[in-house]
């Protein structure tokens, strides 16, 4: 984990009422798997963000220490930025993401499940957006907690959700197993991969509760072939 994610409280008032979508039977217990999530093709949702209209205010970077090279762009119905991934161990201890196996982890997130725990980075995909800051403030796009992101690598497309906020310079985090669905090693030392990752966070979506991923699959799978039709 490059730098520790912050622990920020979701701040504002809601932009627009946002698609909602209950499960609690699912409750985060599916196993994320990228392989049964892309009736959306990764060519398709790729194709339409090789063009980028600019909307950070400047550039983003990777890590701390290295050029600020990222542009994050936005459409109609998405904002979209391509990096590198880093992996999020944070949230609820587990047997690989733990004090032990992350020098930096933290035991809270930026946003909580429906029974007040944080999110599982082992079980949970979900990624890290920056914290509002002079590039950019999420929640003036519709991105906030529980927001629909499609995360594509090279052929595979994994549905995940906003679960945690990170510094305001640095961009291109995800949980452990967001990372572990796409084929990215998911280790939290060692782990991540230097490039290729885009991330497709669709405006004002939102889930909930923010643990069910069987609830982000399905808008996102929605919110997906919408977005690939210009609709």
């Amino acid at each position: 984990m490059r730098v520790q994610s912050l622990t920020l409280a979701v701040a504002g008032a809601a932009l627009l009422a946002p698609p909602m979508l209950s499960d609690a039977a699912a409750r985060g217990r599916a196993e994320p798997a990228a392989w049964r999530e892309d009736d959306v093709r990764a060519a398709d949702l790729l194709a339409r963000v090789r063009d980028c209209t600019q909307i950070s205010h400047g550039r983003f970077r990777s890590d701390a220490g290295r050029p600020a090279a990222i542009a994050v762009c936005g459409t109609r119905r998405a904002v979209h930025w391509k990096a590198d991934m880093d992996i999020d161990c944070d949230g609820q201890p587990g047997p690989r993401c733990n004090s032990r196996t992350d020098p930096s982890f933290s035991q809270a997130t930026a946003y909580q499940q429906s029974d007040g725990r944080y999110l599982s980075a082992e079980r949970l995909p979900y990624i890290v957006v920056p914290g509002a800051g002079p590039l950019w403030d999420p929640g003036e796009d519709g991105v906030r907690g529980g927001s629909v992101a499609a995360v594509v690598y090279r052929n595979r497309v994994q549905y995940a959700v906003v679960g945690d906020i990170g510094p305001d310079g640095i961009i291109g985090e995800a949980s452990y197993a967001t990372a572990k669905a796409l084929g990215i090693p998911p280790g939290p030392s060692g782990g991540g991969t230097p490039s290729g990752v885009t991330y497709i966070v669709f405006k004002y979506s939102q889930v909930k509760p923010i643990e069910s991923h069987t609830a982000a699959v399905e808008v996102g799978r929605r919110l997906a072939r919408q977005f690939v039709r210009g609709h």
